[in-house]
């Protein structure tokens, strides 16, 4: 019985550390048209370290304005045209999508994928998680 428990609780700590690092690796370049879910450590880690991320805020204009992340292009997902803005962006190019909380940018990330990006990360927690956790942003 002592040497079943041993066993299954080494089974259960190599199981957790996997799951771990799969958790925490989101193989930055390397989605191709598979959204990859990222934490706002490996967002800011992105924006450090791809010079070619454009970072796709999908919140209104008065929400943008009132503060946004460096850098971030503002393309309303509310607004009328906003699968015809989305439709002119270079596909080839990696996307950090966010919004306020990640609901609107999970709509995006969905509609971006249908329209053949390559590159999409979805930031978790949208901007007011990054503003929560005391991260660099501007207006």
């Amino acid at each position: 019985m002592r040497i079943h428990s041993l066993l299954l609780m080494v089974a259960l700590l190599f199981s957790a550390v996997n799951f771990s690092f799969a958790e925490t690796k989101p193989a930055p370049g390397k989605a191709k048209n598979v959204p990859v879910e990222v934490t706002l450590n490996q967002a800011e880690k992105l924006m450090q370290s791809n010079t070619n991320l454009v970072i796709l805020d999908v919140r209104t204009r008065k929400e943008f304005a009132a503060g946004h992340l460096a850098k971030a292009t503002n393309l309303d997902l509310y607004a009328s045209d906003f699968e015809k803005q989305l439709a002119r962006l270079d596909k080839t190019k990696p996307y950090l999508v966010h919004c306020a909380i990640g609901g609107r940018s999970a709509e995006a990330r969905d509609k971006m994928k249908e329209l053949g990006f390559q590159t999409i990360y979805h930031m978790d927690g949208g901007f007011k998680a990054w503003q929560k956790a005391g991260k660099k942003s501007e207006k």
